[in-house]
């Protein structure tokens, strides 16, 4: 017969398996959705010690990381041995986006982490954090001091803000790669911004939710534990004859020495002096009416900055204003020259390990081109589409992803157009994927273009006879993202619902034996054959499966409907 155990020797030992799985599940559950958030607990994970966060400060606000260093390092031997965080963060926060929360998440977060911890961008720039806050790490963690050294090397940043506020921050953070300062803090975001494409990307949502002040804990949670991605930049190079004075994004900046190759016949006459801008976007480069839209609603919004208090406003008024545009009668035009980009632009592209230039046809009535780097584009569309692999192998194109090293090009021709592409119901027009894309404009009959880059606008002068020349080029290192995606959303909720369920109904089936052994103990106070339990879990796990397969159902409806959730960011 075999060996043979007591039912109460069995029960402690299934129970006790049960609960322990259990409870990991429950954990992770906790970790992933953000249930229950224990502050002080989160607070011992992302808390940088207070004397080293208040020289970090310090050395911001002195801009001297040196001093602020020694400083540090003189009074070492009054401070008490501490522990190192296991994911320390830091904040940056623009208190200008989101409306009215702005002030008030500021006061949050610095409630959870202190003051020390949380900047505000309005005072403390990126490009500061790292040329000051991050440096004086360094410092230390070169004359020896290990909490300083972990701190560097576990730090994760937090971007509370719109799209334009995190390429900011990513593109200050990206400056450590090309200074050979690694690691490069990852980075995560709650969305404070109007379209929020980047926030949608990585899992964080695509809106500020009502219940914030209950969302923080849970979203600087996920920053902490979040697993990290890569993410393509991609640089971009104006050279235009030169002007006196141009209103540009903060995005660009100027650059002096011009790289003006010609890899290529220029259609325009070359300038003889030129001017030469530069900068990088992470999501998306565009030319044509959909700037123009978004630089008049800008100019709007900041003329009067109370009619447009959050993204639902924003949005609203965006697509009223859009309408005033003349987008919708781009047919009606009298002057064929001013119906289409095919009039001034001319579009090269490189292929992927290909080094020539090849001249693409811009489409017939296209009115605004845009290169796409990520999949949400115009608050979270997705105007490339999902084309079939027929299709794909067709026009020679692959599936595009955020870390290919390719851009998507598609056109947008007049309103009507991009109203249907905005909806989904069908896809732009395609036009080509690049490893590197060249733009010549030539003004002709327009006196000026309008461009964009991650949803910063500006107004680009034009020359009938000199051309402007946009190059884009990838970004040699990517930057690193966490993602806010949660267990309990989406196919994987599934599995964690059904098992969650499956340990809880073994749990039962552990409770019901448990009483029926024990009716056994007290009874004749006999062990029990292995054989007798075996026949016994048997029958109680044809009973389980059954409720299992309801458990399945559950976990599907369970996911739907949290993937449509407003609050699946958090």
């Amino acid at each position: 017969m075999g060996e043979r155990t007591t039912p109460s020797e069995m029960v402690e030992t299934s129970v006790a398996t049960r609960s322990s799985v259990l409870d990991a599940l429950k954990g992770l559950g906790g970790a992933a959705a953000g249930v229950r958030v224990d502050k002080e607990e989160l607070r011992r994970r992302i808390l940088i010690p207070a004397d080293l966060a208040a020289t970090m400060r310090e050395a911001i606000k002195f801009r001297d990381p040196g001093v602020a260093a020694r400083k540090y390092a003189d009074a070492a031997a009054e401070r008490a041995v501490v522990e190192p965080p296991e994911a320390p963060l830091v904040v940056f926060v623009n208190s200008r986006s989101g409306g009215r929360h702005g002030p008030e998440l500021m006061a949050r977060l610095q409630e959870l982490m202190g003051e020390n911890q949380v900047f505000d961008l309005s005072e403390v720039k990126p490009s500061d954090f790292v040329h000051y806050a991050l440096l004086c790490l360094e410092k230390l963690a070169e004359s020896g001091d290990v909490i300083a050294k972990v701190t560097r090397e576990r730090l994760r940043v937090v971007v509370a803000g719109g799209d334009g506020t995190v390429g900011w921050v990513l593109g200050c953070l990206g400056e450590l790669y090309a200074q050979n300062r690694e690691p490069v803090p990852p980075t995560a975001i709650i969305p404070l911004g109007t379209g929020n494409d980047l926030s949608r990307s990585f899992n964080w949502g695509g809106s500020f939710p009502f219940a914030w002040r209950s969302a923080v804990k849970r979203s600087l949670l996920k920053a902490a534990t979040g697993p990290v991605c890569r993410l393509d930049s991609w640089h971009v190079t104006i050279t235009m004859p030169e002007v006196e004075k141009l209103e540009l994004p903060h995005s660009l900046r100027h650059r002096e020495q011009p790289n003006f190759s010609q890899e290529f016949d220029i259609d325009g006459n070359l300038p003889d002096k030129v001017s030469c801008f530069e900068g990088v976007f992470y999501n998306y480069f565009s030319i044509g009416m959909d700037a123009q839209v978004a630089y008049g609603f800008h100019h709007l919004r900041d003329k009067n900055p109370n009619i447009a208090r959050g993204p639902v406003s924003n949005k609203l008024i965006y697509s009223g204003y859009s309408c005033t545009q003349g987008w919708f009668f781009t047919p009606c035009a009298t002057d064929p020259s001013l119906r289409g980009l095919r009039n001034i632009l001319r579009i090269y592209i490189k292929k992927v390990n290909c080094s020539e230039w090849e001249l693409i046809t811009v489409p017939k009535s296209v009115r605004s081109i845009v290169c796409l780097n990520l999949h949400s584009y115009g608050s979270g569309r997705n105007p490339w589409g999902h084309p079939k692999p027929e299709y794909l192998e067709k026009r020679g194109f692959v599936e595009a992803h955020l870390d290919d090293g390719l851009l998507e090009i598609f056109g947008l021709k007049q309103g009507w157009h991009a109203s249907v592409v905005m909806v989904e119901l069908i896809t732009a027009k395609h036009i080509a994927q690049a490893a590197a894309v060249r733009l010549e404009v030539r003004g002709g009959a327009w006196r000026r273009a309008y461009m964009q880059m991650d949803g910063e606008p500006w107004k680009q002068p034009l020359e009938g006879e000199h051309s402007t020349i946009i190059d884009i080029k990838r970004v040699p290192y990517q930057s690193l993202m966490i993602t806010g995606k949660s267990f309990t959303k989406g196919p994987l909720g599934i599995i964690f619902i059904f098992v969650l369920n499956y340990e809880i109904s073994l749990l039962r089936v552990d409770g019901l034996l448990n009483l029926e052994q024990k009716a056994v103990l007290k009874s004749n106070k006999k062990t029990v054959p292995n054989e007798v339990l075996i026949l016994q879990f048997r029958f109680e796990t044809i009973k389980l499966f059954f409720g299992c397969y309801l458990n399945v159902l559950f976990g599907i409806c369970f996911s739907v409907r949290n993937f449509h959730s407003t609050y699946q960011n958090f």
